[in-house]
């Protein structure tokens, strides 16, 4: 697992790696990087489903508690095919983007 850190948010992302490994390994490495805003990218995986992303459900609601953003990053499933809960967009930009956004929210209390 790479943690590429920016700022107060971090990337982070895996090569070569099934995706429940990927999932284990982030929840392992959670401690470091639980204060900062997350956003995970899913290039490496070259076959990935809704379902697929729906497993990082339970991280990103807990995270989200936390008043901190979680992002996914693919084009291979769309923000149309997951519940409003789970945060994906297809770029790393429009990742930094959702996140300077919530985080502005998150200065006016909306």
């Amino acid at each position: 697992m790479i943690l590429d850190q920016e700022g107060t948010t971090t990337i982070i992302f895996q090569e070569d790696i099934s995706l429940k490994k990927f999932i284990e390994n982030l929840e392992n490495a959670y401690s470091k990087v639980k204060n900062d805003n997350i956003i995970v990218n899913l290039f490496s995986f070259s076959k990935l489903t809704a379902s697929d992303v729906l497993e990082f459900l339970q991280i990103s609601n807990d995270h989200r508690g936390t008043r901190k953003s979680f992002v996914l990053v693919t084009n291979k499933v769309s923000f149309d095919e997951v519940p409003e809960e789970i945060c994906v967009v297809p770029t790393i930009q429009e990742a930094k983007d959702v996140i300077e956004m919530e985080e502005i929210e998150r200065d006016l209390d909306l």
